[in-house]
């Protein structure tokens, strides 16, 4: 059996169970709310953060972990597969990619691997849970890396915000958008396209059909949903995750659903009442 390390980015959102059942460390990213820094580890007062970040005028900013704090995360003899943010919503994944250069010059001889997940939040998730799953059944690292890119390019990320405000302010989505959806209350449910960008998938009026929608949708985009996981991660609205997991257990047959709370890179930009699912 390969022993294997998963590091990602702090956009992996995961919860108590998960963390005990991988192998997993975390390089933090650094939110900033004007002069104010919040490192996204386990010691953020997400809920304090969210309040803050309501607060505050001005966007929110975020920066990826440096080189350096993921090459402090490589350290060890396991084989190290290293999971960040789109590569083309975050500068993680060339962070993580330069520090495994800087490290394999300084060590030599040792296996890491980075995947783009093209994802974020739960998406990360779900990728650390394959690589686990897969390192548990005598495969070698080559063929780790083969299987979860091909799931990678397999899975769908969509999300469900109450506002766009701050995903427009920080660069993610074109803020006439955002501006639109918020004059005439709509609901746009999100999602990831194959190069790892965010893509409208569908404007809703009112957050209930938008809910039964996103529902529908995962019908619709889905396939073969009993050989696959549903995450669903949620900032501060348990009761509407477990509803959604409810309603999906109902309509669905998925190998397994589960739940995990947004920590603070996610929360960033979901903000509060906002859901992200991925399968």
């Amino acid at each position: 059996m390969v022993k294997v390390k998963i590091v990602a980015d702090s956009s992996c959102d995961l919860s108590e169970d998960i963390k005990k059942s991988l192998n997993i460390e975390l390089a933090p990213l650094i939110l900033q709310l004007k002069d104010k820094e919040y490192v996204d580890d386990d010691k953020l007062d997400v809920m304090g953060y969210i309040k803050d970040m309501e607060m505050c005028e001005v966007a929110p900013k975020t920066s990826c972990p440096s080189p350096e704090e993921y090459m402090k995360k490589y350290q060890g003899e396991d084989s190290v597969f290293v999971v960040t943010l789109s590569s083309k919503l975050s500068g993680s994944y060339n962070s993580a990619v330069l520090a495994k250069d800087l490290f394999l010059d300084e060590i030599g001889n040792k296996f890491i691997h980075v995947f783009d997940s093209l994802s974020a939040s739960v998406g990360e998730t779900l990728v650390a849970l394959k690589i686990n799953e897969l390192s548990k059944k005598d495969i070698e690292e080559l063929e780790i890396v083969e299987i979860v890119t091909k799931y990678i390019h397999e899975m769908k990320t969509f999300f469900l915000l109450e506002s766009l405000e701050h995903l427009a302010k920080a660069g993610r989505l074109n803020p006439i958008i955002a501006k639109v959806a918020n004059m005439l209350s709509i609901k746009p449910i999100m999602g990831s396209t194959k190069e790892g960008t965010i893509r409208l998938v569908e404007k809703t009026r009112g957050y209930k059909k938008a809910f039964g929608r996103l529902l529908d949708i995962i019908g619709e985009e889905g396939e073969s949903l009993e050989q696959k996981v549903l995450g669903i991660a949620h900032c501060n609205c348990f009761e509407r995750a477990q509803k959604f997991k409810e309603e999906v257990l109902k309509k669905y047959n998925f190998q397994d659903v589960f739940i995990v709370e947004m920590a603070g890179l996610s929360s960033t930009y979901a903000d509060d009442g906002g859901i992200v699912i991925a399968f």
